[in-house]
């Protein structure tokens, strides 16, 4: 019979093979924003530079650079980038990734601004990566929870990112829940059909990093679902400098220390 803990089990130690993966996030070594000059980019081949929601890469066929997806502006070819190459950000249906050696480029999209990361499997964060500590799994920590959605709807609010600036998040509605017989409220958005939320607590910046995410099941018609803080996990800025990760939108900070989920990269 498969438990509780068994399945948390199951889910750290996914995690910690997600994160280590040869592209994974420890990976992660840079984050390039690109305007409508071309330019250079450190450790990659080629000039690059966005054009209205693509991103426009010049090289020779002897660079070695490949288009992965759609490719060479959304014909299906993919294939060694020989001249130019428009290719679809994360953001899009038809998104592209193109590869260097090792190396994997992903152009991403937010906010409007384009942008191009670079994933190397011989990162330093990856190579001297040794787990993710995790408080032991503890039910108490997992209880019911209530949403109720934002009467008008979805609602964007600016909070500070992990690279200094603010940016909106969508908001669509507030949890409620009890710990240790306390009433306590957090406000999430929604992932598809689940809800997903940024918190801190008493424990961040401590015993725990400065902040962390959730992720709720879909909940029912009555709003009804679990809040399993053993699955608090680390955001992917916990893992290598270059990622953008929202804080706690206002009101998201847990008076308690949440002794439970990820707390910290090995």
């Amino acid at each position: 019979m498969t438990t509780d803990a068994d399945e948390w089990q199951r889910w750290t130690e996914g995690r910690t093979a997600a994160a280590s993966a040869p592209h994974g996030v420890l990976a992660l070594i840079g984050t390039h924003w690109l305007g409508s000059e071309p330019v250079a980019l450190p450790g990659v081949p080629g000039v690059w530079s966005a054009v209205a929601d693509r991103v426009r890469v010049a090289a020779a066929a002897a660079d070695g650079l490949r288009v992965d997806g759609s490719g060479g502006g959304g014909d299906g070819s993919g294939g060694v980038v020989d001249g130019e190459a428009l290719v679809h950000p994360d953001t899009h249906p038809e998104a592209d990734t193109l590869r260097h050696g090792d190396l994997l480029l992903v152009p991403i999209e937010r906010e409007g601004e384009l942008a191009l990361r670079v994933f190397d499997p011989a990162a330093e964060a990856r190579t001297r990566f040794s787990g993710i500590a995790a408080y032991p799994y503890a039910p108490e920590w997992s209880v019911p929870a209530v949403y109720t959605p934002y009467e008008d709807g979805d609602t964007a609010v600016e909070v500070p990112n992990a690279d200094g600036r603010d940016r909106p998040l969508t908001l669509s509605g507030r949890i409620a829940f009890e710990l240790a017989g306390e009433p306590y409220t957090l406000t999430v958005g929604r992932s598809g059909d689940r809800l997903s939320g940024v918190f801190a607590d008493a424990s961040s910046g401590t015993d725990t990093y400065r902040f962390r995410f959730i992720t709720l099941p879909a909940p029912d018609e009555q709003g009804r679902t679990v809040l399993d803080l053993n699955r608090a996990y680390l955001p992917p800025c916990a893992f290598a400098d270059h990622f953008i990760c929202p804080f706690p939108p206002p009101g998201n900070r847990l008076p308690i220390p949440v002794r439970a989920g990820e707390k910290s990269v090995l």
